[in-house]
């Protein structure tokens, strides 16, 4: 843990009172490389993250091991994670409810940790070669688009390739939704994401959106009728319904000619307070 807690935004002792993680791993110029996040399973920190950046942020961290007593390994042939939505999925698999919101419990070597902000979803994360995995594939029968949807639904952030190193933590929201530490000491990328929330405002911020039928990627840019223009972060086509949430200027500021037309958007509500947008 004390590893982690010198690359990531989150205040990693916090493990060890069995709570769940989302946190941000970010270069030294303050861009996210990767969102993560860390549960206390009994067989090491487990790190969730997408298959696609799991690589380069590997071998990033590595490289700041030195001779820190810490093994960074690909677990994905060792451990399978899934995402049971609701309780009665979990009570259903014979498995445990964490008590509270982002916490963590672990019953016979599956770890169950409740979704940072989204209490009503849980991660599900067991040895892959034991019987008791069978938990786990039960509670992976949903597709990872309705699991993508949720994330949106609930205004949680997620980095892929196409977006790795394009924001700073607070444009994701991560200081709304609990994934940074601002008493902790120093991390990679700290000192600007520090001085991002005290010396000025934040220019940028997450928004959920209800997009026009399209051919929409992660990544892509966007300028809205009213003149804020950003990036998506992630998009999922439900049934001809598009719901998106990308990072967006927070005043109209003109077209961006690199977004094209104006988009004729919906802006939706995030679950979750952001006074601090104005």
């Amino acid at each position: 843990m004390s590893f982690l807690q010198g690359q990531v935004s989150s205040d990693t002792q916090r493990l060890a009172d069995n709570a769940s993680l989302l946190t941000s791993y970010s270069s030294p110029q303050g861009r996210v490389l990767a969102l993560i996040y860390l549960l206390p399973h009994s067989s090491g920190v487990a790190a969730i993250l997408p298959r696609e950046i799991l690589k380069p942020t590997l071998e990033r961290m590595r490289k700041f091991v030195l001779r820190a007593k810490v093994k960074i390994e690909d677990a994905g042939d060792s451990l399978k994670v899934a995402g049971a939505h609701g309780e009665q999925a979990l009570r259903s698999l014979g498995l445990p409810v964490p008590a509270d919101a982002g916490g963590y419990v672990e019953h016979d070597g599956i770890g169950i940790a409740r979704v940072n902000q989204d209490a009503n979803r849980f991660w599900v994360i067991g040895a892959a070669a034991k019987p008791a995995d069978a938990h786990v594939a039960a509670a992976a029968a949903g597709s990872s688009d309705a699991w993508r949807l949720a994330d949106i639904r609930a205004g949680l952030p997620q980095v892929y390739a196409a977006t790795s190193e394009a924001f700073v933590a607070q444009m994701l929201n991560l200081d709304l939704l609990d994934g940074i530490s601002f008493t902790k000491g120093c991390y990679t990328g700290q000192e600007i994401i520090a001085r991002t929330q005290h010396l000025g405002r934040i220019k940028r911020r997450l928004y959920r959106l209800l997009l026009p039928t399209g051919d929409w990627t992660v990544g892509q840019s966007l300028c809205l009728a009213d003149g804020r223009a950003g990036r998506l972060t992630d998009v999922i086509d439900s049934g001809g319904r598009i719901e998106a949430l990308a990072v967006l200027s927070i005043d109209s500021g003109g077209n961006d000619p690199s977004a094209g037309s104006p988009v004729a958007a919906t802006e939706l509500p995030l679950p979750y307070a952001t006074a601090q947008f104005t």
